[in-house]
């Protein structure tokens, strides 16, 4: 497997360094973000905010500015928060062992372990996607990887195979062999190179996961208010804390929307629809005119931000001006 990697292995950018700040960054952006979506932003963020004493002195509104893009933002707010507890409990030095790991904001078991892999080199086991389906395969493992008895044994497996030496080496091996070759609907047996000692009898069945819950389906009205060149803006309370969206309308619009667009969640879609609307009379305290120049360095939600681009230059905009 180790000489598969070493000719087949993915060249990733946090794969070039053992920085234990550029590797924490990558895996909490990598949390449900591909890694083409990754790549970019990871190495623009690095280019901002090159270690954790930077990170620490910046505001929110730069680090959500910065994060625009990769969604769930809570993890931006959980590695700027990190960023502040290292510097003020740890000198600005990432701890090393599991236990201080865990106590940073948003470092779950999964984040800490990894740290410890890629950065420090320690002999500990990680169960990612793709490293779990390959041990569910290899196993022939028929319990479900997303209830607790199997993620127990994912990581018990993970944990036996890692060895004492090169855990980051071979973590890495074990994750592009799940994300190159043991692929979920149409895996590649015939060139994995540890197909001898793959018990699977129906590779393409496993893993075997729960039931997944459906999908909430919500609708969500806002308005596109513009005026001699500036945009009104509402900063956000809840699902983008921080952010400036367009203002949300109390109602729903009988005409049709300018612009309309779905965009998912974990547990819920979301469909956005946004009205032409003029300007308030009375504004709320959280709504804000921004000149349509500034937009760029405002932090946007990327839905709001698409409809924006979209609809900005539209000549049915006259509502408002």
């Amino acid at each position: 497997m180790l000489r598969w990697y070493a000719k087949h292995g993915r060249d990733l950018p946090w794969r070039r360094t053992r920085d234990p700040y550029a590797i924490l960054v990558s895996e909490l952006m990598l949390q449900q973000t591909t890694v083409a979506t990754v790549v970019p932003r990871y190495q623009e963020w690095l280019r901002r905010f090159p270690d954790f004493p930077t990170l620490a002195a910046a505001s929110e509104r730069q680090v959500l500015h910065a994060w625009q893009g990769l969604g769930y933002y809570s993890r931006a707010r959980h590695v700027h928060a990190a960023a502040r507890q290292i510097c003020r409990d740890h000198a600005g030095r990432c701890p090393e062992t599991l236990e201080k790991l865990r106590a940073l904001p948003g470092v779950g078991h999964y984040t800490a372990q990894a740290v410890l892999a890629f950065a420090f080199d320690r002999p500990v086991g990680i169960v990612e996607t793709n490293i779990a389906r390959l041990l569910a395969r290899l196993s022939n493992m028929t319990q479900p990887i997303d209830a607790a008895p199997g993620r127990r044994l994912m990581w018990a497996q993970a944990s036996q195979l890692v060895p004492l030496r090169g855990a980051a080496i071979f973590n890495s091996a074990l994750m592009d062999l799940g994300a190159t070759v043991c692929l979920p609907r149409t895996p590649k047996c015939g060139i994995c190179p540890v197909r001898k000692f793959c018990r699977a009898t129906n590779p393409a069945d496993l893993p075997v996961k729960r039931p997944r819950p459906k999908k909430t389906r919500l609708s969500e009205h806002h308005a596109l208010t513009i005026k001699r060149d500036q945009i009104l803006l509402q900063q956000c309370r809840q699902r983008w804390r921080g952010m400036w969206m367009l203002p949300p309308l109390s109602s729903a619009r009988t005409r049709a929307p300018l612009h309309t667009r779905k965009f998912p969640f974990t547990h819920h879609e979301v469909t956005l629809r946004v009205f032409a609307a003029r300007a308030p009379s009375v504004r709320s305290g959280e709504q804000r005119w921004f000149h349509l120049r500034r937009l760029e360095s405002i932090p946007i939600p990327s839905p709001h931000r698409r409809a924006i681009e979209a609809l900005v230059d539209s000549s049915e905009l006259s509502v408002g001006r």
